[in-house]
């Protein structure tokens, strides 16, 4: 196992390289709490890293729930970490003690190290014109699990993230929302990225380069496929796919294979590449152990490389060898 700490669950993460440092991110709640379904209005992000993406380190914990009443006092979760001349920009998920942690809103942290980090407030929610917001239909405002990355062609900024449609069917209004900035301070909502209908949320975007292609990675579970999908014929799994995109910004079309990585119980989940030493790499949280319950570690990587299509393969851990 990668990463396995007997007094927290650890699940979503995210990286940032440094040098020869490899930075992870992670969700984390106590496993005294007994019950993993309330881990999440605990979650905190922890901080480790390592050189060799096996053995790692682990160090003081990067952020915590934010001061009362502030967007994100209840909890703080997924993010990513982009390099900003000589600082370093945290973006993450905060939900709130006064909405009960049903609204998501991105906020921003910045560091000099990676280790000691400055909250900045809330930059960015939901716009209504293009994405649902809470209603008593849905047990959430989608608008989480930011992944920002630079066009070089242009010198903007994007930002995509699970998000939900305020139209069509409620089991299948999950898109890839989408955000831009000229400056990483300041964000203004656009469209999303690809159509509603098959899930609903596509959770923990990112977007990768294997090969000579554009991917996007995000997750799901058999529960979140949508009732239009499954009458297309198409097993119900869990766990890590891609959508196929021609430039880096979209739009964004699902691979119709079978998903990147899968099975009924999506034991492997919130998967994510990392480049790193020439090769990438795939990482994902266990979910799931062979005897049902629920484990909460950082799995080690496996191989991933580009298929003859333009699309994406992980290697076994057996091929791995």
């Amino acid at each position: 196992m990668g990463l396995q700490l007997d007094d927290r669950w650890i699940w979503d993460f995210w990286f940032a390289v440094d040098g020869p440092d490899v930075h992870v991110f992670y969700l984390q709640a106590p496993r005294s709490l007994g019950d993993p379904d309330l881990r999440h209005h605990r979650a905190t992000v922890g901080h480790a890293v390592s050189r060799d993406l096996r053995s790692w380190r682990v160090l003081p914990d990067a952020l915590t729930a934010g001061p009362a009443g502030e967007f994100d006092d209840l909890a703080t979760w997924t993010g990513c970490v982009v390099r900003d001349g000589d600082r370093w920009q945290m973006f993450y998920t905060g939900v709130s003690r006064a909405e009960e942690g049903r609204v998501q809103r991105v906020g921003r942290a910045s560091s000099a190290d990676l280790v000691h980090w400055e909250r900045h407030g809330m930059v960015l929610e939901a716009d209504p014109r293009w994405y649902e917001l809470l209603h008593p239909g849905v047990r959430e405002q989608a608008w989480r699990d930011p992944w920002v990355f630079r066009d070089e062609s242009t010198g903007l900024f994007h930002m995509l993230l699970t998000a939900r449609v305020p139209h069509g069917p409620v089991d299948g209004r999950g898109v890839v929302g989408h955000a831009t900035s000229t400056d990483l301070l300041t964000w203004e909502a656009r469209p999303p990225l690809s159509e509603p209908g098959d899930f609903y949320h596509l959770e923990v975007p990112q977007l990768v380069s294997v090969g000579d292609a554009w991917q996007v990675l995000f997750c799901a579970t058999a529960g979140d496929q949508s009732a239009a999908r499954t009458a297309r014929g198409v097993p119900a799994v869990g766990g890590t796919h891609f959508l196929r995109a021609e430039t880096p910004t979209g739009p964004y079309t699902l691979d119709e294979g079978p998903f990147l990585v899968g099975d009924d119980v999506a034991s492997r989940y919130a998967g994510r590449i990392l480049r790193h030493g020439g090769a990438d790499h795939f990482f994902a949280w266990e979910n799931i152990g062979p005897d049902g319950a629920f484990v909460g570690a950082l799995a080690d990587p496996l191989p991933v490389v580009p298929t003859d299509d333009g699309g994406l393969a992980v290697l076994s851990p057996a091929a791995a060898r």
